[in-house]
């Protein structure tokens, strides 16, 4: 089947001037089917929603990752043998739920240093404020950056060569196919050095009522955080989206374990985006793939460990079963 195309959607836009954003958006909506990775999420109105979701009665993964960092920190600090250690988190968010491991490190006496990488200035400056107001001694070093980026520009510690401890919580890996996740996890190991540990939070296959309840809130705030999607290409491209004409649709597929979000049109449209130069026409009921959260059994948890090229240690689960934090060591 042939796609049409308006005139208006093969003007070309001199690619330089682009932001790193505009690049994405560009190159998204010009693919068929429409895709747009859900990292861009994340402007300060993305991280207050996404704070306002994880309050959400609905969204279980904070609260159960958040009572296995309180109750088992001990079985975090057990895995680094006593070694000093750099814990660098990817994707650290405001810190809501790590400051119970720093809190228990600290109380320990541990000789630590606490590395937080994430792609939004301004939930570093959150998890700043964190750490100035609750430990303001202790040494702290926040990393603005995608994770590789970031990973090859941590500050040098001084003294003998430390662990790493590389924290990557909250579900986070479920942002990735497990083909991708495979191939992220791979690279990340090649990152790393022998010993070195990988601590990976999983949401778990569960009923699925429940999750997908938790990507579709009563209150409607995952919906307003998928569409602020839209309201950050009008703010920052110039778009001219009307954000009333869209629908948010989460699914879930129990055999796959993958719930997928998207955007849908509610009727057809032509939307313009100055920066991009460019206008784009959706059909009613067209969508915009916009993120994939994939969800785990242990057994392939344990099977992703052993084909990127790390040690499996253990599991560490909430009460329910839901979320497990997951070590790996670097063989």
């Amino acid at each position: 089947m042939t796609m049409k195309i308006s005139p208006s959607e093969i003007i070309e836009t001199p690619r330089e001037k682009l932001s790193a954003f505009g690049e994405e958006v560009l190159e998204g909506l010009s693919a068929h089917p429409r895709k747009i990775s859900s990292k861009w999420f994340y402007d300060e109105r993305g991280d207050e929603l996404f704070q306002r979701i994880m309050a959400a009665p609905e969204y279980y993964l904070t609260e159960s990752e958040r009572s296995i960092f309180q109750q088992q920190a001990g079985a975090f600090l057990e895995a680094t043998n006593g070694q000093p250690f750099d814990l660098v988190e990817l994707g650290a968010g405001d810190g809501t739920k790590t400051q119970y491991l720093i809190e228990h490190f600290i109380d320990e006496g541990v000789d630590f240093r606490y590395l937080p990488i994430d792609i939004s200035a301004h939930a570093l400056d959150l998890i700043s404020d964190l750490v100035n107001r609750r430990w303001p001694a202790l040494d702290f070093h926040p990393v603005e950056g995608d994770y590789f980026q970031a990973l090859n520009n941590l500050p040098t510690a001084q003294g003998p060569k430390r662990l790493k401890v590389v924290l990557f919580p909250g579900g986070n890996i479920g942002n990735f196919t497990p083909a991708a996740a495979a191939a992220f996890l791979t690279r990340l190991n090649l990152r790393l050095s022998d010993g070195d540990l990988l601590i990976t939070g999983f949401d778990l296959k569960k009923n699925p009522v429940t999750i997908l309840a938790a990507y579709n809130d009563a209150g409607g705030v995952t919906a307003q955080f998928n569409l602020n999607l839209l309201h950050r290409i009008n703010r920052e491209l110039g778009g001219d989206f009307d954000v009333s004409a869209w629908n948010h649709w989460p699914t879930y597929n129990p055999i796959t374990g993958a719930t997928r979000s998207f955007i849908v049109a509610n009727r057809d449209q032509e939307v313009r985006i100055d920066a991009l130069n460019k206008s784009f026409t959706f059909k009613a009921w067209e969508g915009i793939d916009l993120e994939i959260s994939q969800k785990y059994s242990l057994g392939e948890i344990e099977a992703l460990a052993a084909c990127s090229g790390f040690r499996f240690e253990r599991h560490l689960s909430d009460d329910s079963d839901y979320f497990v934090n997951s070590i790996w060591r670097v063989a």
